[in-house]
């Protein structure tokens, strides 16, 4: 079984876990943290640290353990792994920074990504786990872990701000415990973190506490040489040393690599033999100009040409050459710490003239190129060297770098440093061999001089003193470099003489000098030698520094210098030697001389005499005072090598034995202040060690104290009488020390005497600190400086009173200062007493509880008259920083339940001096004062400190009797809490001390709660504005952004829950119980709190969302009794609702609690307004739905559709639901946003045109808002007005601009009387129906869209849409974006409907299909001549309906023949709204299903190929020169069918002998069917006349073969129909032109020509012949609608396009080709060509018939007094009347007195965008029937009708016949017969009565009989010669309504019938 682990309780997965095959598996990775909580048999139970909440199994082999700590143990328990907090950090920041590593992937190549930051990014990760990696293996030193440390936390610090995360605060590289320290503390490491890591560019880190430290004063430079790659083929010495060019002087000594003549890779010596490190240099040596410059000396033959062959006993040192490396800046200035790599340099070796070798460096560098040349070498480099530069201190330097710096030579600075160390031990003389001046001596050249250089001890015995260079032994004598035949040689080398301390005094040098001849073998010729003494022998004082000439003596026997006792006494000097009269030894050489430079740096000698003087004063006590007035002109450094001496000399000259001053006791002590204040500079600060060092161990004059104190207080009685106040103040400075003097004194005297005279001492420091206060307490400018200075310097000597005097007492002392200081003093002033108060709370007497009492109050007391005053708030603040700091930590050390009476006294004492004016100094300050951040912590740190009896004190302290103080103090603190919550005063990234104040507040707040209820809850104390404070500040609170813990990664929300829980449940709590509190108070919070309290509902937290909901109802409640209603309630909490989901608050899990406990609140409480409420619910979580909706799609521009649906849905829920008017304008305007960044400029203009019509043209005033200014309601309305038009214009629907210019003409006419806009207006009119007629304009397609699955957002649900496509959009395109808005949706096909399994899924499903639109009835164009340019527009806009064709096959597919059982389910579809309209979509509300039989199906197909010709021969005959080609190919693929079969198939299918036996039902649409074929040929007649006229030579033979078939097509139709042979010949057809008509003018066009003339067609139709035709004709009635396409406005034709779309499945029957040209849809003529009795001529007019098509009758039966008057039928929406008409007219005369209305014009669906066929291109044209091959791959087109004609001016027109019963013709042979499409069962619209107006003039004669031949034989109906058969059939409704009619001038020619 299972049991609870307990050494087992963390671990890492060692391997992956798939987890695949075991239950309740926990799915690891590896590398991923897991806490056990159970074992069994091998397998372990946790949870990963990624997801807590997750638990499961995993085996205990793929873990391996690590040891853990417990915190919490118990059911909360936390593991934590025990390891270094720094790789635990690691860790945890590298799984942090994974996951946002990838997120800055998936952006990249986005505007958002940055490659920078990602490459950066994951180099520091990088760089963090290979680190991490080298402190888990535990094989670095301690000081490699350190710098490791710090690297990663540093680049951790980086990493955060990079990408915006938290700081990390951090104590010397470690994260801080919050706990831990104070807010104050917090805050302050919070500061200097950031500053820190703000001033690093590459995330040197956040060190939140820096060491206390000064900037290093030592830089050390590590130097290695690497290479020499010069061949000098003998020994060469290089010395290196660092030369400061600015200065123009060497400043190290020089370090030695000595090279073998083999070379510099064949020397090895030593172990570090050419490494060295040049020591203590300052800050200013790597700031300056500074060089390492390398000499060569060449040690071997005098001259480099000698042969090598040639043997001597003697090397000599000659120089070589000279190399410069520049120490660049880069290389020198290295950052504290910073780890730098050796940075190499090369150079080159330049030579000279040996007499400038001296000088060659600065000859180098001044660039004088005449005197210097570069060497030759083989190699491409010359010297390389590397360098590396270290800071601190050497010891820790070393210590730092221990494989660096262990063993290598040190390399010292000529001269001090700029620290001196007290423990430096330095005897180290430099001479420099300058220059001398030697005489020639007889030779006939000069002399090769080599000077040797010795140390020499008193007894003439060499010391091993002399180094050439560092980094070898010493030597007891030097040889010089050797100048060839150079009587005055220059050298400029340096040597240093390391003579023992001991030794020094007797000590001298001596320089031998010596001819180095080349002829005489074996011999360097003595010729004479110098000498210098050390140091005086009278004074005791070294040989000073400087440049010195010495004589020169002769000698050439070494034999003679071996007693130096005999040249000593010779003076050494030339100057020296001038005056001198005695004879000597050795013979001085008077013209010659040697310069050599010397420098001391020791630290037991020196060179002052008055320093001496002063050591020896016993030896002269005469002259101590004059030895006193020197001592402060005595070197500093002089004086601290010799510290101890001189203290001791002092304090024996200050008093006597038996303690009495002496008359150089002032003098004393001025020497004495002199050298404390030495201490004082950086140099020499080091030396304070040895000063307490000589305190404490050497110091023993025990009767100082009194002299010492006399003279501080001697000192500061003077200051008001004295002008010089700088020994005052250097005196003040050095109380400290003096204290320290005055202490050590008193008790060396205490301890000799066992405590006497203590009361007297006290007198003395009582009388001291009286003299201090009275001094501070004066105001004499003259002595400021003096008391700035004492403030400053007070505590020093305070500390040192506390160890004679109680805390007590020196608190006492102190804070009598502080009081004496006055309050109303300068600033300086003031800034010295808080200072001194800031060092005193930060000293060892606010440890004491006496001291820290006394001086407490006395500070508050400071501080709070500052506060008020707003003086010094910067420093007040630090210091009451310091203040809650100290006692913080005195009350954390000593909290065990409860304080000690003495901290809780101390913290009632800042409460109540403090409290209050911080509150109100808090809230008149900006948030970015400087002060504003330290004043904040400073409350926080109060509130902090304060426990319940504190604040009760508090609360007591300021009620007093009518409660006017504690009421300001609550509303103050509430207010402040508000405005830190609300506009925190913390930056964002400092998390952990915005969750530590927010902690704070919180226990606050519980606190501030009790007065509020206890006191001004009371009847007649009743504070509203209180409360409300409290309450808004709860709400503000708990919505805080840095407390929504859904926000966070896992593993911070945890370690938030872990360490506070979660506050906001706290704080609601909080708020419910004070909502309680309230009671009958509530209705005061109403409706100002509905807000706040829903955005406290909204919290993403189910239990505080629980508790707080019921508020609403008590709300409800509250008003419902007060007022009789809740709408104040509803009003807020509506508006309320709609901003703050918008601010991305509130789900769906809100929604439905708060439908829940609501509505259960109401059926449980039952009260009287139940039904209200419960409506008012639920109508809320409606809206609630919405705005969910709408929030979850604003980003993205994918979701811009869905943006625009769920603004739809709030827009009409508040203008229907809950009547708001600005919320529904609101949203108006939202919607309005969306539509033009999409290009939807219609759409947005319906949708102003919602906010226009809540308008009316009056003079009302209306208010400001964002969008328009205060203006009256008429100068809104036109502002709208003209921005609807503008994207009319834009959206080029100028028909729906027109009607509002209209409106806005008629205002500027008749009520404003504005004619310059009434004259813009009617421009702007004018120009839009100029658009109509000559812009070009692409009908959008239409979609059907269904959207089915429960995965898909509630609004689009199981719904099925219309979409209006954008322009040129085809289906392909539409499809991608929908699936771009929806990516998760698969695609549906489109033509099987989904089930309920798919409806009731969870995944997302989308079905797509094209749709037709069927146009709305328009009765303004009723029996009216409309241009078809203007009809176009509404065949596809203002539209409800559409339809989709699906084909079946009932029975199988025929393989022979497929039209034999084509059937067409056809689909049509009702929307709630029509298109265009506010959105580019509508929900679709309904849809009915038809079927189409075959034979109706092949009338479609034959009816849309006739159309198709009919619109070609228009557009040729209007565009003549138009490329042929197309329609060529048209004409070749109707006539000469040889893929489809043609004419052949269709009378297979339907003429055979048995198929009207088989499906008599049928007969109407066989008839018809022989109908079109006639009237296809009389089409095609026409079509190949005009094509012959146009063709050219080059088609012609292909024409006169187009004609040839189409006589053998004729002749297979004459057959079917019967047709007489009336028509021309074929002759007639050929390619010569007919002559023009005889009734028509040459230059009238044919709309003119043929209005003059009149026309047949206007003829009224007869009724219906029998029930079933009735039928139909009703049908169609009901149904239909007039269809208004047109051709573009610029022609009269349509344009052919080939349909090739995969979903154009089923439309093969129903779909023609769009042309080619400027038009990208089909456009048909829908009217008549007519004369008009107005006389004007549109080029087409519309006509709604009533009959599918007319033979039309002779004239003889025109009543030519009557002009038939056609109407519209009824709406197709209106109830069917089956049975109307029992029987049908038979007769003309009947059908003329007859008042039935006849049908619309059909309506024709919106076609998909198909690509122009080009003109000059070949073009696919699709036969008139369907091919079987295309079966399953067309669309669903719509079914349309086509207008049929016989020449260029074609027009529809349609007559009805009777005479036919049952499908066959009727017995009255002169009644033509009426085919019907349909078996409709409808009844026939109303008869149309007699037109009144005359008889139009027809040149053709109606037929006078009609056959039809039912027999199976011949089924050929029997029609006139001047048949004329037109046709508008309406495919997308359920019937069809043709017309037919032939314009005269496509009819064969025949002569005008006879009058």
């Amino acid at each position: 079984m299972w049991t609870p682990t307990k050494n087992q309780k963390f671990g890492v997965a060692i391997y992956n876990f798939e987890a695949e095959h075991v239950q309740q598996a926990l799915r690891l990775d590896v590398g991923e943290t897991v806490q056990i909580l159970e074992e069994c048999c091998g397998w372990y139970r946790g949870f990963s640290t990624k997801n807590r909440n997750l638990k499961g199994i995993f085996p205990a082999q793929f873990i391996h353990l690590k040891p853990f700590k417990i915190d919490n143990e118990g059911i909360y328990e936390t593991v934590t792994p025990v390891e270094d907090p720094v790789v635990q950090e690691a860790a945890s920041v590298l799984r942090e920074w994974g996951q946002i590593w990838k997120d800055l992937y998936v952006v990249l190549g986005t505007p958002h990504g940055d490659q920078e930051l990602w490459d950066a990014v994951r180099k520091t990760m990088m760089d963090i786990a290979d680190w991490r990696k080298m402190l888990i293996t535990g094989t670095l030193t301690s000081d490699q872990i350190g710098q490791i440390k710090l690297k990663i936390t540093r680049k951790i610090d980086w990493g955060n701000r990079r990408l915006g995360l938290d700081l990390v605060p951090r104590v010397d590289g470690e994260m801080v415990d919050p706990d831990a320290v104070s807010v104050v503390e917090l805050y302050r490491v919070h500061v200097l973190s950031a500053e820190t890591s703000q001033g690093h560019t590459q995330g040197l880190g956040t060190l939140a506490k820096k060491k206390d430290r000064r900037k290093a004063q030592s830089h050390h430079l590590f130097f290695c040489m690497r290479d020499f790659s010069y061949h000098l083929g003998e020994d060469a010495e290089v010395f290196f040393s660092l030369y400061d060019a600015c200065k123009g002087k060497f400043i190290s000594e020089r370090f030695l690599v000595k090279l073998s003549k083999e070379g510099f890779f064949n020397y090895v010596e030593k172990i570090h033999s050419n490494c060295t490190i040049f020591t203590d240099l300052g800050s200013a040596d790597l700031s300056s100009e500074l060089y390492i410059v390398a000499h060569v000396v060449r040690v071997g033959r005098m001259l480099f040409s000698e042969s090598v062959k040639k043997s001597s006993s003697h090397s000599y040192r000659r120089p070589h050459g000279v190399a410069l490396f520049r120490l660049a800046p880069s290389v020198l200035q290295g950052a504290d710490g910073e780890v730098r790599n050796d940075v190499e340099l090369t150079g080159k070796l330049f030579s000279s003239d040996e007499k400038d070798f001296w000088q060659l460096p600065e000859l180098v560098l001044k660039k004088q190129s005449n005197k210097y040349s570069i060497m030759s070498n083989n190699a491409s480099y010359g010297l390389v060297v590397s360098v590396k530069v270290v800071h601190g201190e050497l010891e820790q330097a070393t210590k730092e770098n221990p494989l660096l710096l262990k063993n290598v030579c040190i390399t010292k600075k000529l001269g001090f440093s700029d620290v001196i160390m007290p423990g430096d031990v330095r005897n180290d003389l430099y001479v420099t061999l300058n220059s001398g001046e030697f005489e020639r001596g007889g030779k006939s050249v000069a002399k090769n001089i080599e000077v040797t250089v010795l140390a020499l001890d008193v007894d003439g015995q060499p010391l091993e003193c002399i180094y050439s260079g560092m980094g070898h032994e010493g030597s007891t004598e030097y040889a010089s470099m050797i100048m060839y035949h150079n009587n005055s040689p220059r050298w400029n080398e340096r040597l240093k003489v390391a003579i023992p301390i001991d030794q020094f005094g007797g000590a001298h040098l001596r320089l031998e000098y010596r001819h180095c001849s080349t002829r005489e073998k074996n011999e360097k010729k003595l010729f004479g030698f110098s000498f210098i003494r050390l140091m005086d022998d009278e004074g005791g004082t070294t040989f000073r520094d400087g440049s010195h000439e010495l004589c020169v003596y002769k000698c050439d026997e070494r034999a003679r210098l071996n007693n130096p006792a005999e040249y000593l006494t010779m003076p050494f000097l030339s100057k020296e030697a001038v005056d001198c009269i005695y004879s000597l030894p050795f013979q001085r050489s008077p013209k010659e001389f040697i310069v050599i430079d010397t420098l001391l740096c020791s630290t037991k000698l020196t060179q002052n005499v008055d320093l001496l003087s002063l050591l020896r004063w016993r030896s002269a006590p005469d002259g101590i005072g004059e030895t006193l007035s020197r001592v402060t002109r005595v070197d500093g450094a002089e004086t601290v090598k010799f510290l101890q001496d001189v203290l001791d000399a002092l304090f024996a000259m200050f008093s006597t034995d038996d303690g009495n001053s002496t008359q150089h006791s002032g003098h004393v002590f001025q020497a004495l202040v002199f050298i404390f204040s030495l201490l004082e500079d950086t140099k020499f600060e080091h030396f304070k060690p040895v000063m307490d060092a000589y305190i404490t161990g050497h110091f023993a004059a025990a009767l100082v104290y009194k002299g010492l104190i006399s003279c501080v207080k001697h000192l500061s009685d003077l200051c008001p009488q004295n002008e010089k106040q700088e020994p005052i103040m250097r005196c003040f400075r050095s109380l400290e020390y003096i204290f320290k003097f005055i202490i050590q004194s008193r008790l060396l005297f205490a301890r000799a005497t066992g405590g006497q005279n203590e009361d007297s001492f006290r007198i003395d420091v009582d009388n001291l600190f009286e003299s201090f206060a009275h001094m501070l307490n004066m105001h004499l400018e003259n002595i400021e400086n003096s008391q700035i200075t004492l403030l400053e310097h007070l505590q020093g000597a305070c500390d040192q009173l506390c160890q004679v005097l109680s805390p007590g007492e020196v608190a006492n002392h102190l804070s009598n200062l502080f009081n004496a200081t006055p309050f109303e003093s300068t600033r300086e002033l003031t800034r010295a007493k808080l200072n001194a108060m800031k060092n005193s709370v930060n000293s060892s007497l606010f440890d004491d509880d006496d001291g820290r009492a006394v001086l407490l109050e006395t500070i508050c007391t400071h501080l709070r008259q500052h506060l008020e005053g707003r003086q010094e708030l910067r420093l007040c603040g630090d210091v009451l920083s310091d203040l809650v700091i100290v006692i913080h930590k005195h009350v954390k050390s000593h909290y065990s339940g409860r304080l000690p009476p003495s901290l809780h006294q101390d913290v009632e004492t800042v409460m109540l001096t403090l409290f209050d004016v911080v509150v109100q100094l808090i809230l008149s300050l900006e948030r970015t004062a400087p002060s504003s951040g330290t004043l904040v912590a400073c409350l926080m740190g109060i509130l902090q400190l304060m426990e319940e009896a504190h604040y009760s004190r508090l609360w007591d302290a300021n009620v007093g009797a009518d409660a006017h103080r504690l009421r300001h103090l609550l509303y103050s603190t509430t207010v402040l809490l508000s405005d830190l919550v609300r506009a925190a005063v913390f930056p964002s990234d400092w998390f952990v001390m915005r969750m530590v104040t927010n902690h704070t507040i919180l226990t606050a707040m519980q606190e501030i709660a009790q007065p509020l209820i206890s006191t001004f809850l009371k009847q007649g104390r009743f504070d509203n504005q209180l409360w409300s404070n409290y309450l808004n500040l709860a709400v503000g609170f708990l919505t805080q952004p840095c407390l929504q813990l859904e926000h966070f990664s896992q593993q911070k929300r945890h370690k938030v829950l872990e360490r506070y829980n979660d506050m906001r449940v706290l704080m609601g709590f909080q708020i419910l119980s004070m909502w309680h509190n309230l009671d009958d108070h509530r209705l005061h919070f109403i409706p100002g709190m509905v807000g706040p309290f829903l955005e406290v509902t909204l919290v993403p937290e189910p239990e505080l969302r629980k508790a707080t909901l019921p508020i609403f109802f008590d709300m409800m409640q509250a008003e419902q009794q007060a007022k009789g209603n809740f709408k104040q309630v509803e009003t807020e909490l509506i508006d309320k609702l709609d901003i703050l989901v918008s601010e991305n608050k509130g789900d769906d899990e809100y929604r439905q609690l708060f439908n829940t406990i609501l509505l259960e609140r109401v059926r449980s409480n039952d009260p009287v307004w139940r039904e209200s409420g419960t409506a008012f619910i639920n109508s809320v979580t409606r809206l609630l739905e919405r705005l969910l909706d709408y929030r979850n799609v604003m980003q993205g521009d994918e979701n811009c559709d869905k943006r625009m649906s769920c603004t739809v849905n709030l827009l009409n829920f508040y203008k229907n639901e809950i009547n708001r008017q600005e919320m529904y304008i609101r949203y108006i305007y939202k919607l309005h946003d969306l539509h033009l960044p999409a290009g939807n400029f219609t759409e947005a203009a319906f949708t102003l045109q919602l906010h226009a019509s809540q308008l009316a043209w009056t003079q009302r005033m209306l208010h400001a808002d964002h969008l328009y200014p205060a203006q009256t309601e008429t100068q809104r309305k036109e502002l709208i007005y003209m921005k609807i038009i503008e994207n009319f214009d834009k959206g080029k629907c100028w028909e729906e601009g027109i009607p509002l210019l209209e409106e806005l003409a008629a205002q500027y006419r008749i009520r404003l009387f504005d004619y310059q806009k009434l004259s813009e207006v009617l421009k702007r009119q004018a120009r839009f129906y100029e658009e109509i007629l000559s812009c070009n304009r692409h009908d959008n397609e239409y979609f059907r869209v269904g959207f089915y699955g429960l995965g898909l957002p509630l609004f689009v649900r199981n719904k099925a849409f219309i979409y209006r496509g954008l322009e040129y959009e085809q289906i392909r395109d539409f499809t991608q974006r929908i699936q771009t808005e929806f990516p998760q949706a698969k695609i549906l096909p489109p033509n099987t409907p989904p089930d309920d399994t798919i409806r009731s899924s969870d995944g997302q499903y989308i079905q797509i299909c094209a749709v037709k639109p069927i146009p709305e009835p328009n009765p303004k164009f009723d029996g009216l001549e409309v241009d078809e340019r203007i009809l176009k527009y509404y065949a596809v806009n203002h539209v409800r309906c559409f339809f989709y064709d699906r084909a079946t096959y009932r029975g199988g597919a025929d393989k022979d023949n497929e039209f034999k059982n084509l059937w067409i389910e056809r689909i049509t579809y009702t929307i709630e709204s029509e298109l265009p309209g506010i959105l580019k979509w509508f929900e679709i509300i309904d849809q009915r299903i038809e079927q189409l039989c075959p034979p109706q199906c092949a009338c479609e197909t034959v009816e849309k190929n006739n159309k198709q010709l009919k619109q070609m021969s228009l557009q040729y005959r209007a565009n003549p020169h138009d490329n042929i080609q197309p329609f060529t190919m048209r004409l070749q693929g109707t006539i000469d069918a040889a893929v489809n079969g043609g004419i052949a198939k269709y009378q297979d299918a339907f003429f055979g002998p048995d198929y009207l036996h088989m499906y008599p039902e049928n007969s109407e649409h066989v008839n018809r069917l022989k109908v079109l074929f006639n009237e296809q040929t009389l089409i095609l007649e026409g079509a190949l006349e005009l094509h012959g006229k146009i063709a050219p030579l080059a088609n012609q033979p292909l024409h006169r073969r187009l004609v040839e078939v189409f006589e053998d097509l004729r002749n297979k139709v004459r057959k079917i129909c019967s047709t007489p042979q009336s028509q021309r010949s074929v002759s007639s057809l050929q390619s010569t032109p007919p002559p023009p008509l005889t009734h028509r003018r040459a230059d009238s066009d044919p709309a003119t020509e043929f209005r003059r003339i009149g026309s047949i067609i206007n003829s009224p139709l007869p009724p219906l012949p029998s029930d079933k035709c009735a039928a139909s004709l009703s049908s169609s009635s009901t149904s239909g609608h007039s269809s208004q396409r047109s051709s573009q406005a610029s022609s009269l034709y349509a344009h052919f396009q080939s349909a090739s779309h995969d979903d154009e499945l089923y439309a093969k029957p129903q779909e023609w080709d769009e042309g080619v040209g400027g038009s990208q849809r089909d456009s048909r003529p829908r009217s008549a060509f007519i004369t008009d009795s107005r006389g004007s001529s549109p080029k087409s007019l519309t006509k709604s018939l009533n009959s599918d098509y007319v033979i039309v009758p002779s004239s003889k039966a025109v009543d030519d007094s009557q002009r038939w008057r056609h109407s519209r039928p009824p709406s197709p929406h209106a109830p069917r009347n089956s049975g109307t008409h029992d029987s049908l007219n038979t007769s003309w005369s009947d059908s003329q007195g007859s008042q039935e209305s006849l049908p619309p014009l059909p309506p024709r669906g919106s076609e998909k965008q198909i690509r122009s066929v080009s003109l000059g291109g070949e073009e696919d044209v699709p036969p008139p029937v369907l091919p079987k091959r295309m079966g399953k791959k067309c669309p669903s087109p719509a079914m349309y009708g086509s207008d049929q004609f016989l020449g260029d001016d074609v027009d529809g027109c349609s007559s009805s016949g009777d005479g036919l019963s049952n499908g066959l013709p009727a017995s009255t042979p002169t009644t033509p017969p009426l085919l019907s499409p349909r078996n409709h069962r409808t009844p026939p619209p109303p008869p149309i009565p007699p037109k009144t107006t005359s008889t139009p003039i027809t040149p053709l004669s109606p037929p006078t009989s009609f056959t039809l031949n039912t027999s199976g034989d011949d089924l050929t109906p029997t029609t006139p010669t001047n048949v004329i058969v037109d046709q508008h059939l309406d495919g997308s409704h359920n019937s069809l309504h043709e017309n037919y009619s032939v314009p005269t001038r496509l009819q064969p020619q025949l002569p005008p019938p006879s009058q």
